[in-house]
């Protein structure tokens, strides 16, 4: 990779500020932002007129091979949309299908600025082949169900794959558990899983409180929300990232609080599934970390960070009537700098600091809605376009430049996603 210097451009620091200098890349690693010593001679430098470069997006759930079912089951209640669709679809799913839905989801991803994703889904060896293949950086988890007749097998394969690829490929992929959600684990189980966490030091991944009927369920079932619930079985006391919790109490919340659980906000899925929209400005209110979340292109039905941050944005604007909820440069923060905490990661990656990781999102500003130039982070999230993105860098290596993938076959991942997209859902 070398030393890469992006010359004379404008990027977001961490003070939510846009400056204007170099960034200097030596290999995979921001060794500095703003000025350059005159000595430090890189091996390639990327003009930076009329560009703007951020931290990569950071999407903290979704399911990356599900693209394989995008515009097939829309318009449908949640659990009705899972029972008679998504699970007798996935049901039919090969080892080689899920790979190419990866593939397939990366490169939407890479090419609309995301350079970090948390995916919790099956066969997490052909997800992490593609996610080493393509050079994104990725937190990944093998979805468990204790409802399941697999049960068991998703526990020792959690495990196995925990072993095998944690902090692998040079640190890009790192692992946690993925205990599906109360209604498919009931509590014997959550707990087999919370005794894997301690055996392992493994954080974890769930979906909690995305609907109404699942908080109902599971009060009427264990006299808990589900949050209480997985306080009572010890889930909560290993690095939890949450995903929707739209339907949280203010005790859920102070629970979430005392427990350190990071949010993963999906409001373009929460919207179209008609989940509700989650209280997201009490949350920060409360000091609980938010980031930004697409879920699957089945219930999205994109993976476009972009449009999720205008949306966290607008959403609560409107629930609440207040314009304050969420600034825009904060809309921007949970997709970056908040992400990265929420997956563990705010060491590595969300900054364009000095000792970060490369891991860079650069905007072509140059667009009749890019003028005038008021304030950029207003245009960058009311504004812009996932057609902006014009070069992304992760860990240093360049994944796509002036808006063509460097790493993907894109015209052989549309052929093999469209014929195994259709026999999956015939």
């Amino acid at each position: 990779m070398g030393k890469t210097v992006l010359k004379n451009i404008e990027w977001l620091g961490s003070d939510n500020r846009v400056h204007q200098g170099d960034i200097g890349i030596d290999n995979d690693v921001i060794v500095a932002a703003g000025t350059l010593d005159s000595n430090w001679q890189p091996d390639r430098i990327i003009d930076g007129t009329n560009k703007l470069a951020v931290p990569g997006f950071i999407n903290t759930h979704t399911h990356a091979a599900m693209t394989l079912f995008r515009s097939y089951a829309d318009d449908m209640q949640l659990m009705d949309w899972l029972q008679n669709k998504i699970w007798p679809a996935e049901a039919k799913l090969e080892q080689d299908d899920i790979y190419w839905g990866t593939l397939l989801a990366i490169a939407e991803m890479i090419k609309t600025g995301t350079t970090t994703f948390a995916d919790m889904y099956f066969s997490m060896q052909e997800i992490a082949r593609a996610v080493e293949e393509s050079g994104i950086r990725a937190v990944l988890a093998r979805g468990m169900a204790g409802v399941t007749p697999n049960a068991e097998q998703a526990l020792l394969e959690s495990e196995t794959f925990f072993k095998e690829y944690h902090n692998s490929c040079d640190g890009r992929i790192t692992v946690m558990l993925a205990p599906h959600a109360p209604y498919t684990c009931p509590p014997p189980y959550l707990k087999k899983v919370v005794q894997l966490a301690e055996k392992l030091g493994a954080e974890i991944h769930t979906h909690l409180s995305e609907t109404a009927g699942e908080v109902e369920d599971c009060l009427k079932e264990y006299g808990a929300s589900p949050i209480a619930l997985m306080e009572e079985v010890g889930l909560l006391a290993h690095g939890v990232l949450a995903a929707h919790c739209v339907h949280v109490s203010l005790q859920d919340i102070e629970i979430m609080r005392e427990r350190n659980v990071r949010v993963a906000h999906n409001p373009g899925s929460n919207l179209k599934l008609a989940s509700g929209i989650a209280p997201v400005p009490q949350m920060l209110a409360a000091g609980i970390c938010v980031g930004l979340g697409t879920d699957g292109a089945a219930s999205n039905n994109n993976l476009d960070m972009l449009e999720e941050t205008r949306l966290a944005a607008l959403v609560h604007k409107a629930n609440t009537g207040d314009p304050l909820a969420v600034p825009a440069a904060f809309a921007l923060q949970m997709a970056t700098a908040n992400g990265a905490f929420a997956l563990g990661l705010g060491d590595r990656t969300g900054k364009l600091d000095t000792g970060c990781k490369a891991d860079i999102t650069i905007f072509d500003i140059q667009a009749p809605h890019w003028y005038p130039r008021h304030d950029r982070l207003s245009l960058l999230t009311y504004a812009a376009s996932a057609g902006d993105v014009h070069t992304v860098i992760v860990n240093g290596r360049i994944l796509m430049e002036n808006r063509r993938l460097t790493t993907l076959d894109e015209e052989r991942i549309y052929a093999e996603c469209q014929a195994r997209g259709m026999r999956l859902c015939r």
